[in-house]
């Protein structure tokens, strides 16, 4: 009999590529919720049991019976949109957490995978940060970390299975490019498809760790059957970081399309650099495998095949 895997947020970006993956595999049934206010129902492969539902709401608690595990991806993530209306963040990205946990709690559910965020490390200066690391400072970040104190309760008071996967700048095919301030891979790559100056906010000298969605899929697998990572945090990085001036360089070369940014003044609530310590995930044998320009070639291929369709 295959697990049930339930997704929350399952018509996103890293949720519709977990899906995907998970039925590739062949033993797994994949069940998904999504409100898709910013999912596309386009995402979610064939074959995954959808259902179009807030994890605000009570009703969702027939959903995961009979669930084996839970990923959830479900969250309010734009920084700026978060820091716009901090009531709605905490409603969704604590409140909804919450929700979460005790419909998994009641159904018992095995396990609970859920993702925090490289976020809770904006006001660091140790790089390559660790999972002991915690510095919060944007209203997203301080939601995210919040969720981490329910998951460390329910763990302790509840004696549930719950892992928290702290992703860096996850990038790849179908990632979210609506977003008020749309992630810089393919916000650059949808401005040049288009002829168009790629906007850069601040100087380009910030860095990023950016981690390939397939790497972050692997680590769900090990998640699934690997009975190490019950109860633990882990980053989830590639251990290398590029400044958002150097991404824009080789998006450029990749394309074959020059344009010099347009520059914009800071966004407020952002890390300067983002350096995961990923020696925790190392540890179970887990290493990100996708070289960056291989990574970028996939994402450009998608957002081609989007704009040919007339949705970009």
């Amino acid at each position: 009999m295959p697990d049930k895997v339930l997704i929350t947020g399952v018509a996103g970006f890293i949720g519709s590529n977990l899906a995907r993956r998970l039925l590739a595999e062949g033993r797994y049934k994949v069940a998904g919720l999504d409100n898709l206010s910013w999912g596309r129902k386009e995402n979610v492969p064939e074959g995954v049991g959808f259902t179009r539902a807030d994890i605000r709401d009570e009703a969702i608690g027939p959903l995961f019976r009979g669930v084996d595990v839970v990923f959830h991806l479900a969250a309010k993530n734009c920084i700026s949109d978060c820091r716009a209306d901090p009531q709605e963040t905490a409603d969704i990205n604590v409140g909804g957490t919450v929700r979460v946990f005790e419909a998994a709690r009641r159904a018992g559910v095995r396990k609970v995978v859920f993702a925090e965020s490289s976020a809770v490390y904006e006001g660091t200066a140790i790089w390559p940060t660790p999972e002991t690391e915690e510095r919060p400072l944007s209203f997203y970040a301080v939601s995210k970390a919040c969720a981490g104190r329910f998951a460390e309760v329910y763990r302790r008071d509840r004696g549930m299975t719950i892992t928290g996967l702290r992703y860096f700048n996850v990038y790849g095919p179908a990632q979210d490019y609506r977003r008020t301030v749309p992630p810089v891979m393919s916000a650059f790559i949808i401005r040049l498809l288009g002829n168009e100056r790629p906007v850069i906010y601040g100087t380009g000298n910030k860095r990023r760790d950016f981690v390939y969605v397939d790497d972050v899929n692997d680590f769900h697998l090990l998640c699934l059957n690997d009975p190490r990572t019950d109860g633990r945090t882990y980053n989830i990085g590639s251990g290398v970081n590029h400044s958002v001036r150097e991404i824009l360089d080789l998006v450029g070369e990749l394309l074959g399309k020059r344009a010099e940014p347009l520059y914009r003044p800071e966004l407020p609530g952002e890390a300067e650099t983002t350096l995961a310590d990923i020696g925790r995930a190392k540890e179970l044998g887990w290493a990100p495998r996708t070289d960056l320009c291989a990574g970028l070639r996939n994402e450009i291929a998608y957002l081609e095949r989007e704009k040919a369709a007339g949705r970009i």
